[in-house]
C-alpha cells in the first residue's frame, strides 16, 4: 500500500511512510462493513477471501453501524482511505517533539501512524464512544502503541492536555469551536472539515496567530462524518448565512415551472454546492434520478426541512434546464445565485477561498482571496 501510494504521488514524506509500512492495519480493522446495492450491510472480517487485499487498499472501510432514527443501519465510524489521512498529516507539517490531538479516535488508525511518527507521548486522540475508545486502545497496545486516549465531545477538545502543536479531526463540523483554536500552540494548526451541510464544504488548513486563525480550503474536496455529541446520534449541518443574500420566500406554494441555464450537481460541483448551501436558510437535500441508457443523472432534486422542493430536468442536447419548486422557498433561485456570484468572481476553484476564526469576537467568516473579502459568515 505505502508503495503504491508513493508511486501515485500521493505519499511524499518518508517518515509518513514508514509509518504506514509499520502500522499493520488489519490489527486494528479486525473486520469492515460492505453495502450491497440493496442497501444491505455485509460484515467481512479475515475468513473472507477478499479481506487482506481490502483492508491493505487504499480505501475507506465502513467499521461500525447504528440505526440513527431511520429504521436503518447507518455508518457511524470508519477507517479513513489512507491515502487522505496521509494528504491530512503532511499538510499539517508536523515535525518531531510536536504534540497532536485528534478528533476522532475510530478504530486508533491514524492515531497509531502518529505514534510511530511523533513517539505515543505526543499523540492525544479522542472519541465520544467509549466502546470505540475501549476497543482502539485495546488494539493498539496489541502492536505496541499506546497514545493518550479520552472517552469526550470532541466539540470541547482536550484541554487537561492542551496546548496542542496540532489538531487534526477526521470528522466534519459547521463551524470550528473556538476552544480548538484557544487549545493550539500559538503558530500551532488546525485541520477540519468544514461542511455547512451535508456533502457542503471542505477541509480547511488554519494557523493560529493570536486569537485569530486563518487559512485556505484544501485544493481537493474531501468529505468525513459529522462530529457527534452522542453515541449514535449526529447532528444537524447548521445553516450558514451568506453576505447580502435575501431568502426568496414566497406565499404561494406552487409555482409556474420555467426554464435555468444554471446547473449544479452536488456530487460532480462541490464547491457550486458549497456557495449554494451558504445562501440556504434551511437544511436541504438533494438526490438524482438515473438515465438508464445514458447511466448520469436526467433530474436533480432538492428537498428542504420546511417542504420545500426543487426538481430539474437536465437538458442534455442544450443548456436550458426546466424548473418545477413547490413550498415557501424557491430553493433553485438560490443555486442561480451561487453560480452567478461564482461566475461573476471569474470560476475559483478551492484554493482562493479562505476561512477565518475569530475568538475574541466569536465570528468566522468566509472570504474570497484576502481575509479583507468577505463572502459569508457562519453561525456561531
Amino acid at each position: 500500500m505505502a508503495d503504491n501510494l508513493i508511486a501515485a504521488g500521493q505519499l511524499h514524506d518518508p517518515a509518513l511512510a514508514a509509518a504506514l509500512t509499520a502500522v499493520p492495519r488489519h490489527a486494528l480493522v479486525p473486520h469492515f462493513y460492505q453495502q450491497a446495492p440493496n442497501r444491505s450491510w455485509t460484515r467481512v472480517d479475515a475468513t473472507d477471501s477478499s479481506y487482506y487485499t481490502t483492508v491493505y487498499s487504499n480505501t475507506t472501510l465502513v467499521t461500525a453501524l447504528a440505526d440513527l432514527g431511520a429504521g436503518i443501519d447507518e455508518p457511524v465510524s470508519s477507517s479513513s482511505q489512507p491515502s487522505l489521512m496521509i494528504r491530512m498529516v503532511e499538510a499539517l507539517d508536523i515535525r518531531d517533539g510536536q504534540r497532536v490531538l485528534e478528533i476522532g479516535t475510530g478504530t486508533g488508525y491514524n492515531a497509531a501512524l502518529l505514534s510511530h511518527r511523533l513517539g505515543e507521548t505526543n499523540v492525544f486522540s479522542l472519541d465520544i464512544d467509549a466502546s470505540l475508545v475501549a476497543m482502539a486502545a485495546d488494539r493498539l497496545a496489541a502492536i505496541d502503541y499506546r497514545p493518550t486516549l479520552a472517552v469526550a465531545d470532541g466539540a470541547a477538545g482536550l484541554p487537561e492536555h492542551a496546548p496542542f502543536d496540532a489538531i487534526i479531526a477526521t470528522c466534519s463540523v459547521p463551524a470550528i469551536p473556538s476552544v480548538w483554536i484557544e487549545q493550539l500552540t500559538d503558530g500551532g494548526t488546525v485541520l477540519a472539515d468544514v461542511k455547512v451541510q451535508n456533502t457542503a464544504g471542505n477541509l480547511v488548513l488554519l494557523r493560529r496567530d493570536g486569537q485569530r486563525a486563518v487559512g485556505r480550503f484544501a485544493t481537493r474536496y474531501a468529505a468525513f462524518m459529522p462530529l457527534r455529541h452522542t453515541v449514535h446520534a449526529t447532528i444537524p449541518n447548521a445553516t450558514a448565512t451568506a453576505v447580502a443574500i435575501s431568502h426568496h420566500r414566497s406565499a404561494h406554494h406552487a409555482v409556474p415551472e420555467r426554464d435555468t441555464d444554471a446547473l449544479v450537481l452536488p456530487t460532480q460541483q462541490p464547491l457550486l454546492w458549497f456557495l449554494t448551501a451558504l445562501r440556504l436558510p434551511v437544511t436541504v437535500t438533494f438526490g438524482y434520478t438515473i438515465d438508464p441508457e445514458r447511466r448520469e443523472p436526467s433530474h436533480v432534486h432538492l428537498y428542504a426541512a420546511d417542504g420545500s422542493t426543487s426538481h430539474v430536468t437536465i437538458a442534455h442536447d442544450h443548456d436550458r434546464h426546466r424548473v418545477s419548486e413547490t413550498g415557501p422557498l424557491r430553493l433553485w433561485t438560490h443555486v442561480e445565485d451561487a453560480h452567478r456570484q461564482w461566475t461573476q468572481w471569474g470560476q475559483p476553484d478551492w484554493d482562493r477561498l479562505g476561512f477565518t476564526v475569530d475568538t475574541t469576537t466569536h465570528t468566522q467568516s468566509l472570504w474570497l482571496d484576502e481575509p479583507e473579502n468577505p463572502i459569508a459568515t457562519l453561525p456561531r
